[in-house]
């Protein structure tokens, strides 16, 4: 697997957490690979074969060869049917907020296909300057060129919802939500609608994401070298606690994550992430 991540450019890098690229020969493919929820929302092009997702443990679908994957609260599976070539650009959560008008409530746990967010002809012409670009440079200034001229126009980004977001990974997910909102108890139902609006879950949703994710860093990383170690840092109960929560976060425990052929992707992304 060839997994690389680029920079945004400055005008950008307060929605765009990254552009990235995977590259996976054939022969190498073809096995099934969980994805994790990580926060983020991925705008993808797949220009290699067609990939499935899992929708149960036999049945599947062939996924958008352009595709905004909005927030996911649940692991999936998704499999190669052959040569992996895929460009994305990765947001932050309320990244993709100024870009549609459509709630990002209604974008989770799906694959959209770009006709959907921007119209046909908009749509058509993005995938084919992507699908035609000789390499990811061009791509990124190519995707770059078609966020600036839309961001011109775009719709703010709720401050209290990008606040609380940018608390919650300063905090690492650490952070109950009630605490976070404490300040704002007058408004914290109109913060949870525009959370789900602009982020597409719901604040205690995306905090525990977080959260996991910064165990699973460690994990991958070996920062920390025991399980206790990894709950205590990220203020779980004990050790119990986080087992549980990892668990319900990916299907399996931490011990079993770190030997399982089909978390081999997610241990790519996320290590480097």
């Amino acid at each position: 697997m060839n997994y690389n991540t680029y920079t945004p450019q400055p005008a950008l890098s307060a929605i765009v957490k990254c552009y990235w690229t995977l590259e996976v020969h054939a022969e190498a493919a073809g096995q099934k690979q969980l994805i994790l929820p990580d926060g983020c929302v991925d705008l993808c092009f797949i220009l290699g074969d067609d990939i499935k997702r899992f929708t149960d443990e036999n049945n599947f679908i062939i996924q958008p060869r352009q595709m905004l994957l909005g927030q996911i609260t649940k692991p999936f599976y998704i499999e190669p049917a052959g040569y992996v070539n895929t460009f994305a650009a990765r947001f932050y959560p309320y990244g993709f907020t100024p870009f549609i008008q459509l709630p990002l409530s209604e974008l989770a746990n799906s694959e959209t296909p770009l006709h959907i967010l921007f119209g046909n002809e908009t749509a058509a012409q993005l995938s084919n300057d992507i699908s035609n670009a000789n390499n990811s440079s061009d791509r990124i200034k190519i995707i770059e060129t078609f966020l600036l001229n839309r961001l011109c126009s775009a719709e703010t980004i709720d401050k209290l919802v990008r606040t609380t977001v940018d608390t919650m990974f300063l905090t690492r997910g650490s952070q109950p939500v009630h605490k976070l909102l404490q300040n704002h108890l007058p408004r914290r139902r109109q913060i949870e609608r525009n959370f789900k609006k602009q982020i597409g879950i719901s604040p205690k949703q995306l905090s525990k994401v977080i959260r996991l994710q910064t165990s699973l860093q460690m994990l991958l990383n070996q920062t920390t070298e025991t399980f206790t170690g990894i709950a205590c840092e990220n203020a779980y109960y004990d050790q119990a606690h986080f087992i549980k929560d990892f668990k319900e976060f990916t299907g399996i425990t931490p011990k079993e994550f770190l030997s399982n052929d089909t978390m081999a992707l997610s241990a790519l992304f996320y290590k480097k992430d």
